[in-house]
């Protein structure tokens, strides 16, 4: 056994990627706040590219996709009226996808998407966006207690970096992404590093 086995792993589960015929995408605030301005997130270009290749990926196999847009209030970097607010280009939705807002961290609370993935018979989920120690980290708790199985891809999140409650000190966005991956993994997800890491079809 592992010298730090995770609660995944005690019980038995792997941590490979759900196969994309099997799960639904779930791109959580990738919005234009993120790209620029005062929230601008370390990797965000890369980060975004990688969310474009998943969600071409799973437009070629025709599974559910579902954007997630968070609602702030007006003149917030979040208003849905402004350049911000908007999702990116890269991965703005297309006719027939589903778009979901939000008003807090959890895509679940105050939303529709719990019926939604119901209606469309989902039970497993893909998540990619921002950020991810918090949205992407609250989504996949969330999903977890509603009895979803998730997947997360880390290169399609990213984070910002953050004072230290503790001492005021500043830690770095890397740490504070690969923590909440950490976390992530330990319970509630399959945490895979890349979009190639993530399966077409269930293993033979």
């Amino acid at each position: 056994m592992a010298t730090n086995p995770t609660l995944r792993s005690l019980r038995g589960l792997g941590n490979e990627a759900a196969p994309i015929s099997e799960t639904a995408l779930i791109i959580i605030d990738a919005q234009n706040a993120y790209l620029d301005g005062l929230l601008r997130l370390e990797g965000i270009e890369a980060a975004m590219a990688a969310c474009q290749h998943i969600l071409a990926r799973y437009r070629d196999a025709g599974r559910p996709i579902v954007h997630i847009q968070h609602e702030g209030a007006p003149g917030s970097p979040f208003d849905l009226e402004s350049h911000s607010g908007q999702i990116a280009d890269q991965v703005a939705p297309r006719p027939g996808e589903a778009v979901i807002r939000k008003r807090l961290p959890s895509s679940f609370t105050g939303t529709s998407l719990h019926e939604h993935l119901q209606a469309e018979g989902i039970n497993r989920l893909m998540l990619v966006g921002f950020m991810s120690h918090m949205c992407v980290n609250s989504t996949a708790r969330a999903a977890v207690s509603l009895g979803y199985e998730v997947s997360v891809v880390a290169a399609a999140t990213a984070t910002r970096a953050l004072p230290s409650p503790l001492d005021q000190s500043v830690i770095p966005a890397a740490e504070i992404h690969r923590s909440a991956l950490a976390a992530l993994a330990d319970a509630f997800a399959a945490v895979v590093p890349t979009v190639a890491d993530v399966p077409e079809n269930p293993s033979a």
